[in-house]
């Protein structure tokens, strides 16, 4: 039998690698010419008699033209000074303005302003895939670019102070390449907006392409307000170490709530242990926001809660109870 055959389909074009490349390119390519005149390359010393000890080195993002940098914490550690060296060559002198460790946040104040401050972004609306390029100073080599993706959202890490810990949430992972000097530098979208200021690479010499970025968003652009008006960010304690637990289903019953945080131990003489907070109290609402883990809580201790009262509603002996705390200032001496 023969078949009836018609004219052959015309070929699929194949694609044009040499053209997406070139997209992709010119995408790189314009994030680097806007944001390499806003990013310097760091260094930190200290200041002691008869002189200044080199202390580290890093990268920051200028935010305002009259002379604001945003940098990491880690950056400026134990430092209180240093040096600025821009992609035009102009080298400053900077200050430290404030450091947050608890957000690993730091701003600094350069000499002279003139600066070409970077546009921030949302990382909020960032999506896993978005091609991202990191800007910074990696290994002292100044002005370099790297590109990836977003390769995780909502990751979180721990970030210390003297005996305080606290996680920095919603940490953006990204496979762009970060080694040590990054620190400090722009992470950006293809707008050029400045989503996130690169903290950490994961595992060291094992992990790499496992980089981690402090997200730009409202949490963090309040903070860095906090450290250019005041120099520090002030956050209420309470006094408790806990974790997210499921229910027990008669709590989950009675509450119609699915998750809380259970208290596994109360500091002494915290404001937490004066409003008679206990150990394996469910914690399910704070000044009557519902909360069901960790990270609920801590978004809800500022400054504004020290020293007035807040309702605490628990779940204990298979009753909801409120009671009423008074939180102090988290000082980076206290237990968190």
């Amino acid at each position: 039998m023969t078949l009836a055959t018609g004219p052959a389909p015309p070929p699929v074009p194949a694609p044009d690698e040499d053209e997406a490349m070139d997209a992709y390119s010119r995408v790189v390519t314009r994030v680097a010419e806007r944001l390499l005149p806003s990013v310097a390359s760091l260094r930190v010393v200290t200041r002691v008699r008869g002189g200044r000890v080199p202390t580290g080195s890093g990268s920051g993002v200028a935010v305002t033209p009259d002379g604001f940098l945003l940098t990491s914490a880690h950056v400026v550690e134990h430092a209180d000074a240093g040096s600025a060296t821009f992609a035009d060559g102009r080298e400053v002198g900077f200050d430290v303005v404030g450091a947050d460790r608890l957000s690993d946040l730091a701003v600094i104040r350069a000499e002279g302003g003139g600066l070409a401050p970077a546009t921030l972004g949302d990382a909020d609306r960032l999506r896993v895939g978005q091609l991202v390029c990191a800007i910074g100073n990696p290994l002292g080599f100044a002005g370099s670019v790297s590109a990836g993706v977003v390769s995780a959202l909502g990751r979180s890490f721990a970030a210390t102070g003297g005996r305080a810990a606290r996680l920095v949430e919603n940490v953006i992972q990204t496979d762009a390449a970060l080694h040590p000097g990054n620190s400090g530098g722009a992470l950006a979208n293809s707008a050029a907006e400045v989503v996130g200021i690169n903290t950490a690479v994961a595992g060291a010499g094992i992990g790499q392409g496992l980089g981690l970025a402090v997200p730009i968003n409202a949490t963090t652009r309040s903070i860095m307000a906090a450290l250019m008006r005041e120099g520090r960010v002030r956050r209420a304690y309470l006094g408790i170490a806990g974790g997210s637990r499921p229910l027990p289903p008669r709590a989950a019953a009675a509450t119609g709530r699915d998750k809380g945080i259970e208290i596994l131990s109360v500091v002494t003489g915290s404001p937490a242990s004066g409003a008679g907070l206990r150990p394996e109290d469910i914690i399910l609402e704070v000044d009557g926001v519902a909360i069901d883990d960790v990270g609920g809580l801590q978004r809800l201790m500022t400054g504004d809660r020290i020293g007035r009262p807040v309702s605490v509603a628990v779940f204990r002996d298979g009753r909801v109870r409120t009671l009423t705390a008074r939180p102090t200032e988290l000082n980076e001496d206290d237990l968190d």
